[in-house]
């Protein structure tokens, strides 16, 4: 009997493990699927980064060569466009399959497809955000463009030959682990992952916070905490310049006069700015060459694989170098022999909600003017993996979509209920012939015309030529509106709330060879407050962009190794700024002996944020905990903010006006000054990191205490780089920080022989299993760029030159 019931426990235990193998587990696969010796994740290896010396594809007129350097970065050498593009999708897919999909299954509200119900709210969002709308405009707009057709049309060709060819042996691990299989690719994968592009860098607003708090504290409290032009502001386009007038655009009637129901209010965060970035150019007379140097390093979150994907497009007319969106065809950033370009988010705002005046509970018609107007409906299909087909049928005004007509979960705080949706990413797109046409330009002229098609996302794009001119554009399509239009939520029932048109493209604000010899831009305020043109008030706050004009006003001599050296500087103005007026409060308080030690640390401190310093860790709590204290109780429900005033507004508060009624803590009986708060914000910051970090020691570090971390794309464990000890920070020109910061480091130099040098952080490959997968990382987070090889021809020699492969049409 004994030796029965072990022999059906063991069938029982077998039975178990062949389900367990078999079955799925939420959104992994069967285990025998991922374990399987023939099919499984051991085929995703390093064998993949062997180069073949041939390779077939089909719809190829001509033969492609691929030059492969030492860091597996593709050179493209092709005898007509549609072979260079063609071949740039294969290669491109052959790297990073996964990315695109992923990314577009993201932009698109396609997630829940492959991984079940428990993405299905982040699709439902982007669908209400009308993602896909904004997607079929792009190609609506270029319908009548034979050559951009073209081009997308041989892209993705040989995406697909790639997909096509491709064996569930050799799919990328990620489709191994997540179970499915790729897709073939399309104009309209492209057009998701533009608009993806788009709505990172543009898609945020704080009408709703602005408007509550304008109802709650008024117009004064207002005009003092969230200002237009914010203190400390050098802008990108110095102050001073002289503009021509502008023409006045109707001003709306009842501006911000609707009235939004209560929610959540923003919590209080120091660092909580829009997305950023740097860039800068000198002109030859400051250079040790005598040509200009552009650098550029674009702050995005940082992942595996890396957002960008190197590549080198040579074709007649065309030979270009710099890094694309992978899926997408083309350089975004980059050079080429003539010009160089980089860009920064332009911070402006292109996205208004207009409160929607309803004609009865049904919500089927709302108010324009004198009339009613019927809202329109669009049916969305999200297919959910294990789940029934979920309809969402989102309505439509004629300004653009009504995400939330009510409360319901998966609103994000910022974005109101019942208002409309108006964006400059819905329309239609020049942005990719505007790309087509940098990649081949040869000066200024050139230059000047690709940008004037690059709408949305607006950057500013940083220039500098061969022939020695330098330049930045504060480029984009920019709403016509009066000064604070926008700044509110708008009437919706209002037709002088909408839109008057659009800033015209040679009056934005741009400077071209300017007398100090240098442009530059870290998404601060683009103008001072002459410029005729009403762009938004919500930039980036000062620190990186006087930071980076304070070293260049002084700098003679410079070669592209001092570039890139700056673009790893740690100094925090923020520190250099604020910190001096708080020790000398603490210096007057009652400390204790280890509280008089840090204090003390703090005052011997250089302000720069070296990986290896403990001061930057106190700092960066202290001011956290301070700016906690000074604005949370006035967060809080019964308070009168719904916005968190910027670290800015914060520090000229301390600096000017000591006596500031919001430095007392509505939440106790007492009434606190400035130095009761900072002393309480001091105690509790160290008391915070001795809980967190033990007693004062090496582990309060700042590379141990705010490590960089470079997470998987699709957040799959063990996917990612081990945590990273870096010397940078939010707020200093080198901005890494958590999962943030710089995505590509680029430094140009032109001349006779352009040189270059980048550093990526993460590499070319999108397989973990290749030793390409992240051989940048060490690199980077240690600040050294590396020379960037760009080839003038297929044959040219190098001692980096890995191996050629030969691309020929399929017979």
């Amino acid at each position: 009997m004994k030796n029965r019931l072990k022999a059906i426990f063991a069938l029982l235990v077998l039975a178990a493990a062949l389900w367990a193998l078999q079955a799925r587990h939420g959104s992994l696969p069967p285990l025998a699927t991922f374990l399987d010796p023939v099919n499984g994740f051991w085929r995703n290896n390093a064998a993949s980064d062997a180069i073949p010396e041939t390779l077939s594809i089909a719809g190829l007129r001509g033969q492609v060569t691929v030059v492969w350097d030492d860091r597996h970065v593709p050179h493209i050498f092709a005898a007509n466009e549609d072979d260079l593009y063609r071949a740039q999708g294969y290669l491109t897919a052959r790297d990073r399959l996964w990315q695109m999909d992923f990314l577009s299954r993201y932009a698109g509200g396609r997630l829940a497809e492959v991984i079940g119900p428990r993405v299905l709210e982040m699709d439902l969002l982007q669908r209400r955000l009308g993602m896909t709308w904004g997607a079929e405009n792009f190609l609506k707009g270029i319908a009548g463009d034979a050559a951009m057709r073209r081009i997308l049309t041989a892209y993705c060709n040989g995406v697909n030959a790639y997909v096509d060819a491709l064996k569930p042996a050799a799919y990328p691990v990620e489709y191994k682990i997540l179970g499915y299989a790729p897709s073939r690719w399309t104009p309209f994968d492209i057009a998701l992952l533009l608009k993806y592009m788009a709505w990172d860098l543009t898609g945020y607003g704080n009408e709703l916070g602005l408007t509550r708090t304008r109802q709650a504290a008024g117009e004064a409290v207002i005009d003092a905490l969230f200002p237009f032009f914010a203190p400390f502001q050098d802008p990108v386009i110095p102050a001073g310049t002289a503009w021509a007038p502008a023409p006045s655009p109707p001003v709306p009637s009842r501006n911000g006069a609707a009235r939004p129901g209560a929610g959540p209010v923003a919590a209080a965060d120091p660092f909580g700015e829009p997305v950023g970035s740097n860039n800068w150019v000198v002109a030859g007379k400051k250079t040790k060459s005598g040509f200009p140097i552009l650098c550029d390093d674009p702050h995005l979150q940082l992942t595996l694989p890396s957002i960008w994907y190197e590549v080198q497009l040579s074709a007649p007319g065309l030979n270009v170098r710099g890094v694309s969106l992978p899926g997408a065809p083309g350089v975004v950033i980059g050079f080429n022999e003539k010009i160089a370009w980089g860009v920064t988010n332009a911070g402006s705002d292109v996205l208004d909600f207009f409160q929607l005046r309803f004609r009865d509970s049904r919500q089927r018609e709302y108010a324009w003017g004198e009339t009613w107007r019927p809202l329109t409906w669009r049916r969305e299909e999200i297919r959910v993996r294990g789940n029934k087909t979920v309809v969402e049928n989102v309505p439509y005004t004629h300004l653009g979509p009504l995400p939330f007509a009510a409360s319901r979960p998966g609103r994000p705080d910022w974005i109101p209920e019942g208002a409309a949706m108006r964006w400059t990413g819905h329309d239609a797109s020049a942005i990719l012939d505007a790309l087509y046409r940098l990649n081949r330009a040869r000066g200024y002229e050139d230059f000047k015309a690709a940008i004037a098609g690059f709408d949305c996302p607006a950057q500013n794009f940083a220039y500098a030529g061969s022939d020695g001119r330098i330049a930045i554009w504060h480029n984009g399509k920019f709403p016509l509106r009066a000064r604070g239009q926008g700044r509110y939520l708008l009437d919706g029932s209002d037709p002088q709330s909408e839109w008057a048109g659009w800033v015209p493209m040679d009056r934005v604000p741009h400077s071209e060879d300017p007398e100090r010899g240098f442009v530059s831009s870290a998404n601060q305020s683009p103008t001072g407050d002459a410029y005729p043109y009403y762009l938004g008030w919500d930039y980036g706050t000062f620190e990186r962009g006087r930071r980076i004009n304070e070293l260049l006003e002084t700098a003679t001599g410079i070669s592209g190794a001092d570039m890139a050296r700056m673009q790893g500087d740690a100094l925090s103005l923020r520190a250099r700024t604020i910190l001096p007026r708080l020790l000398a409060i603490l210096n007057t308080a009652p400390l204790t002996a280890v509280e008089r030690e840090r204090a003390e640390g703090l005052a011997r401190w250089d302000f720069v944020h070296r990986a290896e310093s403990t001061e930057p860790t106190v700092f960066s709590r202290f001011f956290v905990e301070l700016y906690k204290a000074i604005w949370d109780d006035d967060l809080e429900r019964g308070g009168k903010l719904f916005l968190a005033p910027k670290a800015d507004v914060t520090m000229d508060l301390i600096l000017g006006d000591a006596g500031s009624p919001f430095f007392d803590d509505a939440a106790t009986p007492e009434k606190e000054s400035l130095a009761d708060i900072v002393v309480r914000a001091f105690r509790r910051a160290l008391a915070l990191l001795q809980e967190e970090r033990g007693a004062f020691s090496p582990r309060w570090r700042w590379g141990q205490a705010n490590p960089v971390v470079i997470g998987h794309l699709g957040r799959i464990p063990g996917l990612g780089a081990p945590a990273l000890a870096v010397s940078g920070g939010r707020g200093v020109i080198n901005a890494a920080s958590g999962g943030h910061g710089p995505s590509w480091r680029m430094v140009v130099e032109l001349g006779p022989g352009v040189k270059a040098w980048g550093s990526l952080p993460g590499g070319a490959a999108g397989n973990p299993g290749s030793r390409f997968y992240d051989d940048g990382v060490r690199d980077w987070a240690a600040g050294r760029a590396v020379e960037l090889l760009f080839l003038r021809s297929a044959a040219e020699a190098h001692p980096r030159i890995a191996a050629r492969t030969s691309l020929r049409g399929k017979r």
